[in-house]
């Protein structure tokens, strides 16, 4: 099937980035989502600084598991609008965060919408009951000291927390500072008016994929400096890709814990990914067994992805683009018809590759861009992502 090529970084006086072809394979908005939403304070930019604001916060950090009928609720001394809670053996009273509170409101059965609105002692007077009346008895709580005593989690007795620091630790790891000391680094950027992706791009606030907030944190680093040739495209020229992957987690139970690997062609100003290919996920809920199967699971993942070859990958796309399975117009509608896709649908699969290649579709991966492609034209999630799932679902068949 020929040998995986993972070019030498382009020189950028006389290059700066690679030519690529983003109208190939999905587009992915997860990171574009968190970049859009994630004001300058939950921006670093470097995995060290993220490390030492979340390590920091764990090392001030305390859990409990405490009965629900030992907590006392009252409204604050210095503001009568806020409550503070009385823990068992606690010395002073903690303020819950705005997270907390719907925690706790939600565990004891009340809607944290109509507390906030409630004037504090009348919030609290409902908030008592419920826990005094509380039928799971117990909670684990999750303080942080900072200038003051923080409530940041109530949770179920058996929430296993991976804390924050543990998934940037375990990126470092792989990644360094995450700036460029080694292969993987925060993303440079696609410039749309020539088509060509930069990789040198100075990270600042503004393209920066470190995030981190009192309640999660989310990376995202690629390999885009090395890329991998994984055939040609129509006008010969190579069709590159480069390896990435994104991760986030939650001590305080807002998320999962997760991670996604896969190749991409370019990411762009606002952070979408473009050219998607070979998407793998992993999940894990902060169950009694979590942290085990971090180390495990999730952490031995990710490294091997870092340290692993692409040639599956770069086998898997050449094999689809060599198994031919229509050669006229009456195959290639079969092909599609049998797949689920209605009549309208196949015409405007054939349709678009005939305007990206200049020819009909006849390969399984002719099939698949023209897929990813429509998919792109679908204006309600729910339609783009079954049909980007059947295209992955096709090319996951070759061989």
């Amino acid at each position: 099937m020929g040998v995986v090529e993972i070019l030498d970084p382009v020189q950028p006086a006389r290059a700066g980035g690679w030519k690529v072809d983003v109208s190939r394979g999905e587009r992915n908005g997860r990171v574009s989502s968190e970049w859009f939403n994630r004001p300058d304070d939950e921006r670093y930019l470097s995995l060290d600084d993220l490390w030492a604001n979340v390590k920091g916060r764990s090392e001030r950090s305390r859990s409990h598991v405490v009965q629900t009928a030992d907590i006392r609720v009252e409204a604050a001394r210095d503001n009568p609008e806020r409550l503070h809670l009385m823990l068992p053996k606690a010395q002073e009273p903690v303020a819950p965060t705005h997270w907390a509170f719907g925690q706790l409101a939600s565990i004891v059965g009340a809607p944290a919408s109509y507390l906030r609105q409630l004037p504090a002692p009348l919030a609290g007077i409902n908030l008592q009951y419920g826990l005094t009346n509380h039928r799971a008895e117990q909670v684990k709580t999750f303080e942080t000291e900072d200038g003051r005593t923080e409530l940041r989690a109530v949770t179920g007795p058996d929430y296993g927390r991976i804390h924050d620091f543990e998934l940037v630790e375990a990126v470092q790891r792989i990644a360094g500072n995450g700036t460029g000391d080694t292969r993987w680094k925060v993303p440079g950027v696609l410039d749309w008016s020539t088509g060509v992706y930069n990789p040198d791009v100075e990270i600042s606030r503004d393209t920066t994929t470190l995030y981190a907030s009192d309640r999660d944190v989310f990376l995202f680093l690629v390999d885009d400096r090395n890329p991998i040739e994984a055939g040609k495209l129509a006008d010969g020229s190579p069709d590159l890709y480069f390896r990435g992957f994104y991760c986030w987690n939650s001590e305080v139970g807002a998320k999962t814990l997760g991670m996604a690997s896969f190749y991409l062609r370019a990411v762009c100003q606002n952070r979408n990914l473009w050219g998607v290919e070979d998407f793998q996920e992993i999940r894990i809920r902060h169950s009694k067994y979590a942290a085990s199967r971090f180390a495990h699971e999730a952490a031995p993942a990710l490294t091997r992805f870092a340290n692993s070859s692409p040639q599956g990958f770069v086998n898997g796309i050449k094999a689809a683009r060599q198994q031919i399975v229509a050669r006229s117009d009456d195959d290639r509608a079969d092909f599609l018809r049998k797949r689920g896709f209605s009549k309208a649908e196949s015409g405007k699969i054939i349709e678009k590759v005939l305007m990206e290649e200049g020819r009909p579709p006849e390969s399984i991966f002719d099939f698949v861009q023209g897929i990813t492609r429509l998919a792109r034209d679908k204006t309600q999630q729910d339609a783009r992502l079954d049909m980007e799932g059947r295209a992955k679902k096709l090319l996951d068949r070759v061989g």
